[in-house]
């Protein structure tokens, strides 16, 4: 194998941590009244190692990276349905590093990251509410059906002649399909799917890098305690993602498996609280990560 070919397939690997990340996000179709308006800061600390090709010259590769996101999102009507739009801005440092034919590599990276904005719709079950009409709708909760997309633009930090980037240089757009079902008065399933859509990098380090979609199958069993009050227990598993540079179809198909849990806490009235851990449970190739988030938010109304 040619080493262009191995710093080509090294470079997709340490990529991954800062490129992306599957997100599980219990509650995201969860209405709110019409009007309300939130500011959300979310830490998030991800660590692990990073699963290669066994027959590349690599070892001991591994990820680190802290981020901030600061986030705006406001709950609207939209054709008379439930909407939420949401913008976020993301800041996050890292490193990546890597023993190369036994020659250890690394890359350290700071800066913002790339932008994003989200507009989700329910579509079923959760017309526009008033703050009276959602009071009832929390004390009889019925099934929702919601659509969503986002789109992540390509505004963060990013060198064309560096390996490692927080930036993607690209952009990329998921469109996901969400349900959720009462179970009882206490326990909610959720269930969602979701692909992403990503750009070409033309100014990849070796040549144009290309990926194909990756789709998620999210489920959350989530347990009500009281209003704002709750605990879920979160999956996800995603499959595609393979990469080609140039003429080099990489070998980095991912069939991956993560699980978690998250409880929300609210106080004040206007203030929230979430914990979220997540872990790889299987993972074919790419980032085997320990990920822990903490994310306040406040409703401003």
């Amino acid at each position: 194998m040619q080493m262009t070919r191995i710093l080509t397939i090294s470079v997709a690997l340490l990529m991954t941590g800062f490129c992306f990340a599957q997100e599980i996000t219990p509650r995201a179709y969860w209405p709110a009244p019409n009007g309300t308006n939130l500011l959300v800061l979310v830490y998030g600390h991800q660590a692990g190692d990073v699963i290669t090709d066994q027959s590349l010259p690599i070892d001991g590769a591994e990820s680190r990276s802290n981020s901030f996101i600061f986030a705006y999102q406001k709950t609207l009507s939209l054709f008379g349905r439930t909407t939420n739009l949401q913008v976020e801005l993301p800041f996050a440092s890292g490193s990546s590093r890597a023993n190369l034919m036994g020659v250890p590599a690394r890359r350290d990276v700071s800066g913002m990251g790339d932008v994003a904005a989200t507009l989700s719709i329910n579509l079923l079950g959760a017309p526009s509410f008033s703050p009276e009409a959602f009071q009832s709708f929390r004390k009889n909760p019925r099934p929702i059906l919601g659509v969503g997309i986002k789109v992540v633009a390509p505004f963060g930090q990013y060198d064309d002649d560096k390996l490692v980037n927080i930036g993607s240089n690209r952009w990329a757009t998921r469109v996901r399909l969400g349900y959720i079902q009462p179970l009882t008065d206490l326990w909610i399933l959720e269930l969602s799917a979701g692909t992403w859509f990503f750009q070409d990098n033309k100014d990849f380090v070796s040549g144009v890098r290309q990926q194909k979609p990756i789709t998620a199958f999210d489920l959350s069993l989530i347990r009500r305690i009281r209003p704002g009050f709750w605990a879920s227990l979160d999956g996800t598993y995603y499959i595609g993602g393979r990469t080609k540079v140039d003429n080099t179809i990489n070998v980095d198909y991912q069939r991956n498996s993560r699980l978690g849990f998250s409880i929300a806490y609210p106080f004040s009235g206007r203030h929230l609280l979430k914990f979220s851990f997540t872990n790889d449970i299987a993972t074919d190739f790419g980032g085997d990560y320990n990920t822990i988030s903490l994310s306040y938010a406040y409703r401003l109304r």
